[in-house]
């Protein structure tokens, strides 16, 4: 049976982190990355990766901080993110409190569903 992965993206001008959680086992996948890629659909394309893996589409829920320069090139040319048959963004939900991941700092703010 496949297990519904939810994906938090926090956006900010020092840093890009993912938390993926799944509601019966808990913290799947922690990321912290410098907010800008060097290829424009390097993100998007790890995005893709996680949901190849899971063998489901995920619904990412993007939070990016106001003083993040759009320009900056993390969702390529444009001031959105591309979205594909496999990634497709949304508002944030709260993620579950089960079996969490220690290590690579603080992410409650992202678990509230705030950034």
């Amino acid at each position: 049976m496949m297990r519904t992965w939810r994906s938090k993206l926090h956006v900010t001008q020092h840093e890009v982190k993912l938390l993926v959680t799944c509601p019966e086992q808990g913290d799947v996948l922690k990321a912290r990355l410098p907010p800008h890629a060097r290829h424009p659909r390097a993100l998007l394309t790890l995005l893709e990766g996680l949901s190849l893996y899971n063998g489901q589409p995920q619904r990412i829920a993007l939070h990016v901080d106001e003083r993040f320069r759009l320009t900056a090139g993390l969702f390529g040319d444009e001031l959105w993110p591309g979205e594909s048959p496999l990634v497709q963004y949304d508002i944030a939900h709260r993620a579950s409190q089960c079996g969490r991941l220690s290590g690579i700092g603080d992410f409650r703010a992202l678990r509230r569903g705030s950034p």
